[in-house]
């Protein structure tokens, strides 16, 4: 039978989704805790591999079981072999065409940032930080020239491994709420560190380092040397996940990212 389960996670705690050799990746506690349940080996497919330092709101993942177990099982017997930083939250069974990462309609990833003079120190590896004035005007200016379909190779991670550098942007939008800037962006698909290139390149554009116009010359040229480095990954979340309402999963619970 085949599972899906709803994530969410604290991706300080981790060097990544992916599996490494040292067992450090969300993948390796993931499947570890999975096989005590299950009584065998249990391999996960994820709908986004985050990098590390990233977070998750509303990861899903799916794996094959031969074993017959009830959603609390799935769910309550898991986090318990689980660090605190990792959480299941709901277990649905899905027929076998059912795939996290083929199915999925599209992701959205969201950037957290605090805009003060000094970091926060209760909120460190939570939220990213930029310590000049912003102007939230001339990036969402700029954002608006990123939605669409693209080649979005100025903003593509040398190491990426995508056949193409072409995605199709639905949404990419810049708000504010008193000291934080919220930036929302939903693809098909992203490039590796496509995300927090772009922020970047947004945060040189509201520090006035640029005008807007600057991303769409970013874009013309498809060279990632052009671009502003790449931001930290504190406050990056990957927060929603579509799939066809057919599948039937559970929603996903608000906790304001």
């Amino acid at each position: 039978m085949r599972i899906a389960l709803g994530l969410e996670y604290d991706g300080s705690a981790f060097c990544g989704w992916q599996t490494q050799p040292n067992g450090c990746g969300i993948q390796d506690h993931l499947q570890a805790a999975l096989a005590s349940i299950a009584g065998h080996p249990i391999e996960v497919v994820a709908a986004g591999r985050t990098d590390t330092g990233v977070h998750a709101s509303a990861q899903v993942v799916h794996f094959d079981c031969l074993a017959d177990r009830d959603d609390n099982a799935w769910v309550r017997g898991t986090n318990t072999g689980l660090t605190p930083a990792l959480r299941v939250l709901w277990s649905h069974r899905v027929p076998d065409d059912f795939h996290a990462r083929y199915s999925a309609r599209s992701r959205t990833y969201r950037y957290v940032l605090l805009n003060e003079p000094v970091a926060s120190a209760v909120l460190r590896q939570r939220v990213g930080w930029y310590h000049r004035p912003l102007e939230l005007a001339l990036m969402q200016q700029a954002a608006k020239a990123l939605v669409g379909e693209h080649d979005f190779s100025a903003f593509r991670d040398a190491q990426c491994q995508a056949k193409s550098p072409v995605r199709n942007l639905a949404v990419a939008s810049v708000e504010r709420a008193g000291s934080y800037f919220l930036f929302t962006f939903r693809a098909n698909a992203f490039l590796h560190h496509m995300i927090r290139n772009i922020v970047g390149s947004l945060v040189y554009i509201g520090a006035g380092k640029h005008p807007p116009a600057w991303i769409g010359e970013l874009m013309a040229s498809k060279d990632r040397r052009n671009a502003a480095p790449t931001f930290m990954p504190d406050g990056l979340y990957l927060s929603a996940i579509e799939y066809d309402p057919a599948f039937g999963l559970p929603a996903f619970r608000q906790i304001g990212v």
